[in-house]
């Protein structure tokens, strides 16, 4: 699960590592400097795949460019096929914008 600074609490790790999920969550400066003064009782250093990390980020970039669009940011589509149909329309649009040649 990636998940952003925020969720870098030991109990959310705990929470993933119980049900064997890999957390790529980076570990905030404070934490760590708090795991450093306490010494070899901080325990060890979080691991972190920087390349997933960056994915999760692109995934977040997109989701927010989705929610630029009212109907999906507002919900309004009554039925979850129309809200479905939504957002492949707005995933069609965007798509297609990215691969027009920008004048």
């Amino acid at each position: 699960m990636a998940g952003d600074k925020a969720y870098s609490s030991r109990k959310n790790r705990r929470y993933l590592r119980i049900r064997g999920i890999k957390a790529v969550i980076p570990e905030k400066a404070d934490q760590a400097a708090n795991r450093k003064k306490r010494g070899s009782a901080g325990g060890r250093p979080v691991s972190h795949d920087a390349e997933l990390y960056k994915d999760r980020n692109t995934v977040e970039r997109c989701i927010n460019r989705l929610r630029n669009w009212r109907g999906i940011a507002t919900r309004y589509d009554k039925t979850p096929q129309s809200y479905e149909a939504g957002l492949h329309l707005c995933g069609a649009m965007l798509w297609i914008r990215s691969i027009t040649p920008h004048s």
